[in-house]
């Protein structure tokens, strides 16, 4: 049973706190704004994903403003805000068009399911086996991610866009050495809209993207019959969505936790996620997960650090859909990617490749983060990069370990005595039974594993074989040093493989 003292209680409080926020105006203000900039930069990425997943843009829409209004509530990490995503988008894609729009909820709600499950049972304490190498590698990809999929709004469009998109890049970056009251990507969006409309510039915006809803969200039961069959259709799709979303957010969450020296609950962040996507799926939203991009110019751009900020993304996602629909559709795309643009400079970890630092890091490490950033390119696929880049990281590790195993051999009259050093286990326990001299030995062998650590059931069969070796020589054999945690694993297991 675990047992939270008061320690761990400050430690996962919120710093600052909402009651905080709402009693200094100055904060407040700030994240009021960056909300209000998060919920624009959601916009055209919820209807994106929404063409990517086959349905309405209708449905992206509804989705992320019921999870960021939920996880506001809910969520374990504040600040971090909840949306649609590309990542849930790419997994749930081909349930639509084959099943039908009730399938595709269905399958959001049951993948909400699964999450809630996964949650409750710990798995988010799986995240401490995730090397910083891998985080570094999710980082950067993240960021080319974010920088690339501007490209088709910068592709066959009017060359005023680029002039515009320079605009926005250059106020965000003068903009925080006037004042940081006021968000610098939120003036950015401001200044290069009020251009375009005061001298009536003809370039692509928010409502060339596609319709915006009109009415509020209506509850949405799926219609599909409750029956294995349905089952064994929607769940591998759930499944995905599941560890995808959950994979991405707890990842996300990690990151912000970095980003603002502050801790939070990954357990209740792994199934709030999972009410999010129930309560989106009920609403006919298309479920989704943490957002990098949304997240980092919230946290980062606009330095929002409580749940306000969150709720708000989520409040004004919606008035601007449906109260403002008529001027958000006028907001000229380049805006919005001049915020991207920023955002993704600003998440990529350049200190991760100067030459100075790839000087001192290991070799390994490196490769480990390179291999991250391919792996999420190629697949365009987060959950699959890290899942990668840990395999990798693991390998070279174990790599690593099972070559700081040594054999020392000395002989003394008729004894001759073996000092093995180091961790055995599969990797370095195979090679183990080569190491010794069995006809030149003399009768009486002694093996001093004071210096080692028997870890698996690899070892033991190679002490075993060590020892019927002998045996078959008519020589004794004698392992001495042993620790307790060593005698107990050999005791169970020793025998056992003839």
């Amino acid at each position: 049973m675990s047992v939270t003292t008061v320690d761990d209680r400050a430690r996962y409080r919120a710093n600052p706190s909402v009651l905080t926020a709402l009693k200094n105006p100055r904060m407040l203000t700030r994240e009021v704004l960056a909300g209000l900039v998060v919920g624009l930069a959601l916009i055209p990425e919820a209807i994106a994903f929404s063409v990517i997943a086959g349905v309405d843009p209708k449905v992206g829409l509804f989705s992320s403003f019921i999870m960021a209004v939920s996880i506001a509530f809910l969520g374990g990490r504040p600040a971090m805000v909840t949306a649609a995503t590309g990542a849930v988008a790419l997994v749930i894609a081909p349930v639509a068009p084959m099943y039908g729009l009730d399938y595709f909820i269905a399958t959001v709600i049951l993948a909400g399911i699964f999450q809630v499950i996964l949650g409750v049972v710990g798995v988010a304490k799986l995240m401490r086996f995730i090397p910083r190498s891998v985080m570094v590698g999710f980082v950067n990809a993240l960021a080319i991610f974010v920088f690339s999929s501007q490209f088709p709004q910068l592709i066959d469009v009017p060359w005023l866009v680029y002039p515009l998109v320079a605009l926005g890049i250059l106020v965000m970056i003068v903009m925080p050495k006037i004042t940081k009251i006021v968000p610098a990507p939120l003036v950015s969006v401001v200044i290069v809209t009020g251009v375009v409309l005061t001298f009536a510039i003809t370039v692509p915006t928010v409502g060339d993207q596609g319709e915006l809803p009109r009415s509020l969200p209506e509850l949405f039961i799926p219609n599909v019959p409750l029956t294995w069959e349905t089952f064994t259709i929607i769940a591998p799709f759930a499944l995905g969505v599941a560890v995808v979303g959950l994979l991405e957010s707890l990842l996300t969450a990690k990151l912000v936790d970095e980003i603002t020296d502050t801790h939070s609950r990954k357990s209740r962040e792994a199934w709030a996620q999972g009410v999010s996507n129930v309560l989106s799926g009920i609403f006919g939203g298309m479920g989704g997960c943490a957002v990098i991009g949304q997240t980092m110019i919230n946290v980062k751009a606009s330095g929002a650090r409580t749940r306000i900020s969150t709720f708000c993304a989520g409040l004004f996602l919606f008035l601007l859909v449906v109260v403002f629909g008529d001027f958000v559709g006028t907001i000229p795309m380049a805006a919005l990617v001049a915020v991207m643009i920023m955002v993704a400079i600003g998440a990529f970890d350049w200190h991760s490749i100067r030459p100075s630092t790839l000087k001192r890091m290991p070799k390994s490490e490196t490769f480990v983060m390179v291999a991250t950033v391919v792996l999420v390119l190629i697949t365009h696929n987060l959950a699959v990069g890290v899942v990668g880049g840990v395999l990798v990281a693991s390998v070279l590790f174990v790599r690593r370990v099972a070559h700081f195993v040594t054999v020392s051999r000395s002989v003394s009259g008729s004894v001759a005595r073996y000092v093995v050093d180091g961790e055995l286990f599969f990797a370095s326990s195979n090679d183990l039974t080569t190491l010794f001299s069995y006809s030149d030995d003399p009768s009486r062998v002694v093996i001093d594993l004071s210096g080692s650590h028997v870890w698996d059931a690899s070892t033991v069969a190679a002490l075993d074989a060590i020892e019927t070796k002998y045996q078959a020589l008519g020589k004794t054999v004698e392992i001495v040093g042993m620790n307790e945690s060593s005698q107990r694993m050999r005791g169970r297991l020793t025998g056992g493989f003839e």
